[in-house]
Parts: structure tokens; sequence; C-alpha cells
């Protein structure tokens, strides 16, 4: 028996390279293919008068679609349409106008040149913890003005997570978004990735926004382990695991993670929380998350160089005490540099710098000022060893002392002597641990100081702070 001929594949209508837009008169030029799905490809684009780059979201009409330039009323495509142009928030992928023609439906949209978190979790395997808590911040971000506004993205997965050039994080490919109706539910359909499908979903419930939230968990899941949480081998299996919240246990991960995953992947839509309870959950709240991103934490691990806060904090506290005395000057950069200070690795990333006015060509003293060190700034509070957070606490809790004025620091009656020097001595300071540093005249031995106002000599102890209110020499 001879073989039938072969059913051939239908072809795409090519796209051209040379596109104009009939309704604003602007001509693009088509790039390269940048991404592609199920129902359509995404292009790079330049505006070919003002070399502006979008990205093009292609659509091939179906059949029975209209002529040129017409949309059939009610489809897929037009209410996607409908839906984003509306849309403008900085974590959602902005729409900048669309067109058509016989072949064609044209989506002008932001271009997002760091391309998708799919090309990021396939180059890294898995993300850090910090990672995944901004990126999840712009998510909720975006997702919030999405639910303000009664729309189900009913598709949140890695490949429609865009990133610009400055690694902010933006939600796009909106095609399944739909409105919510009175009940807070959208149509029973089994739409979307089924990794990510929530049980109400798989139970012909419909979506709601607690759907949005489980796929939340599910991309969390992911991308700290590298795995989803749950695998369609087979399809039955997955949807009774879906139902009753059963996946691998990430034993790996910090408790807060952890935590925080369990509740996102509640069987049950009432028990997860809502966006709003998902930032204030341990995980956000005790945990470090950057300001911005590096670029090359697309293909390789950031290193997160945690602010040296005690070497800034004494720089800010100098320029405060100096601001009191005479004259109101700034410490010079090698007075004020502390142990540590050195600059940081070329791939660190310093969040929230700022030069300090000595460095920036501020006068210097016309007095020197001595700036001595002894002792250790290591908190003696219970914490984890070397913990920058407990650092700055102790700290603070010192300055504090050595910032308030307290009582006046003569006897009645008492003259002033002459101006203040800071010298060294044994003075015992119960509170802050070693030996510190005590107020003195040139003329008259050791005496109190504990008023800062009356000093004209201002100094910045780096290690223990022992400027203490009544402090006396020790006898």
């Amino acid at each position: 028996m001879e073989p039938g001929p072969r059913r051939r594949r239908a072809c795409r209508p090519l796209v051209s390279v040379f596109l104009r837009d009939p309704g604003s008169g602007r001509v693009y030029r088509r790039g390269k293919l940048i991404g592609k799905g199920a129902f359509s490809r995404c292009y790079k684009l330049t505006d070919m008068s003002t070399s502006t780059v979008f990205a093009l979201k292609v659509v091939p009409r179906g059949s029975g679609g209209g002529g040129a330039g017409h949309l059939r009323p009610r489809g897929k495509v037009e209410r996607e349409i409908a839906l984003h142009s509306r849309l403008r928030h900085r974590n959602i992928v902005a729409f900048h106008g669309h067109f058509a023609d016989r072949d064609h439906v044209y989506m002008v949209l932001e271009y997002c040149s760091r391309k998708s978190l799919a090309h990021v979790l396939a180059a890294r395997r898995t993300l850090t913890e910090p990672e995944v808590r901004y990126y999840l911040r712009g998510l909720v971000s975006g997702l919030r003005y999405l639910h303000q506004r009664r729309i189900v993205h009913r598709d949140l997965k890695l490949s429609n997570f865009f990133l610009n050039k400055n690694m902010e994080v933006k939600i796009g490919d909106l095609g399944l978004a739909a409105r919510v109706g009175p009940g807070g539910r959208c149509h029973r359909v089994l739409c979307g990735t089924p990794n990510f499908l929530a049980p109400e979903v798989i139970s012909r419930d419909g979506h709601s926004c607690q759907s949005d939230i489980w796929a939340l968990g599910c991309i969390m899941y992911l991308v700290l382990t590298g795995a989803p949480p749950f695998v369609a081998a087979p399809l039955s299996e997955m949807y009774q695991n879906i139902r009753a919240g059963r996946y691998p246990e990430p034993a790996h991960l910090s408790p807060a993670a952890r935590c925080l995953i369990a509740r996102l992947l509640a069987p049950d839509p009432a028990e997860r929380p809502s966006l709003e309870q998902l930032l204030q959950d341990d995980f956000f709240t005790q945990g470090f998350t950057p300001d911005r991103l590096p670029p090359h934490s697309c293909h390789s691990p950031p290193i997160f160089a945690i602010p040296r806060p005690l070497g800034r904090l004494f720089r800010k506290v100098g320029r405060l005490l100096l601001t009191q005395g005479r004259p109101p000057c700034p410490v010079t950069p090698t007075e004020a540099s502390g142990p540590g200070e050195d600059s940081p690795h070329p791939d660190s990333m310093d969040w929230g710098g700022e030069a300090s006015p000595s460095e920036r060509g501020s006068p210097r003293l016309e007095v020197p000022v001595h700036l001595l060190s002894q002792g250790t700034l290591r908190s003696d509070v219970a914490g984890p060893e070397g913990s920058p957070r407990q650092e700055v606490d102790a700290a603070i809790r010192k300055l504090t002392l050595c910032l308030d004025p307290g009582p006046p620091g003569r006897s009645p009656g008492q003259p002033v002597g002459p101006p203040s020097l800071c010298i060294p001595g044994k003075v015992p300071c119960p509170h802050l641990g070693p030996p510190g540093y005590f107020w003195g005249s040139p003329g008259a031995g050791l005496r109190e100081a504990s008023d800062l106002r009356q000093v004209t000599h201002p100094v910045l102890c780096l290690g223990v702070l022992s400027c203490q209110r009544g402090l006396t020499p020790a006898r």
C-alpha cells in the first residue's frame, strides 16, 4: 500500500522589512526575531524618523479575517489591544500603538533589551534570595495595578516577565488577560501554563486574583530551586498534586522563603495572602532587598556590597559635630577614613553611596581635628556574629549618648577654663566597654566636659564612642 501524500504545513505569511502605520504615517524597519509564542512572534523594530527602538508583536490573521486595516470584532487580539492600550505602569510593558494589514496585526510595544526572566534563569539555573525579593517587588507592584482595575493576567510565567536596560522587571503578554466579573472570577475556562495553574482553575471554578498569587508562588519556587513545584508528567498526577498543594519541600531554602512559598501555594484561595500581605511577610521584612541589580546578573550572580554603615555613619556624625563647634568645616578625607574603607570589589555594588563634602573640594579645617581610635565597634547585643544590623544598632545607641548634650559640664559658678582639647586617657566606661576618651584642658589637668556645645575641638572617635554625660577621670 503506497503512502498517501504528505500534508504540507501551513506557511506563515512573511513580515515585511519596512512597515508603515497608516494611522500615524510612521515608517518602521523590522529587525531580528527576539521571541516567539504559540500564536505570535516578536521582532525588534526601529522608527525610521526618530531611530527609537520598540518591540513589534506580530499576530497572523486567522481565516475569516476582515480586509486590510479592519479587525474582526470581539476577537482575542482586539480584546488584548483594548485592554493593554489603557494600561500605564512602570512594571507593565508599555503599549505604544497598533495597526494591521491583510495578513497581520501589529502591536508596537516597549523594547526590553535584557530579554526575559526565562533567559536569566536559563543562564543562571537559580537566583539568590535578594534577587528574588527585588523581582517580586516589581511584579507585585505591576500585579496590584492590574488587580485594582479588576484585570487577571491568567498566564504569569518567567517568559512573560521582561527586563529593560535598567533591570526593571515588567509584566507583558496580556493575550490571556481578562476582566473579572461581579463575583470576582473570569470565564470558567482552562487556560494558561499547566505547571502554574491554580487548583480552582483546574476544578473549572474560574480564574481570580488569587489565581495570579498562586502563580507567584510557583514562580518563586522555580527561581529559587531551578525546578517548578509541580511537574507535568503525567498530567493527571500533576493536577492531583496541585489540588492537594503537594510539592517537594525545598529544604535548602531559608525558613522565611519556605514559609512564604507554603502560604502562596495554599490550595484554598482564601488562605493565600493578598499582595499587600505578601510584602509584609518575613521573607521581605527580614531580608536584604537591593534597590537595583547590575546587568551582569543576567548571566552571573551579583556581588552585593551592603553599605559599610559605620564609616558613613561616622562621617555624617563628624560633620554634625563639626557644625556645632568652630570652625564648621568637614573632616579631611584622610582623617575620616576608618578601617575597612578601601575601595570595593570591581563587580560589587555600593547602594546609595554619596561623596563626602571633603571629596567634593570643601575647605580644610583651620585648626586640625585629630581622630583617635581605641577599641572596637562590635556590638555586645545578641545576634549573629558580625551582623551589620547589630553593629549599626549599637553604634546608634552609642552615638545618641555622644550627641545628647545632657546637663552642663561644670558646676554652678565654676568659671569656664581655656579651650578644651581631646587627649586619650584611661577612663572607666561601664556602658561602652574598653577605656575611651575624655576632655581636658592643657593647663588645668583633667576635667569634665560632657556638654558638647562647649567643645571647640570636637572629635569623632572611630571604634568605641565614649563621650558620655558626667565623664570624670579615674583616680
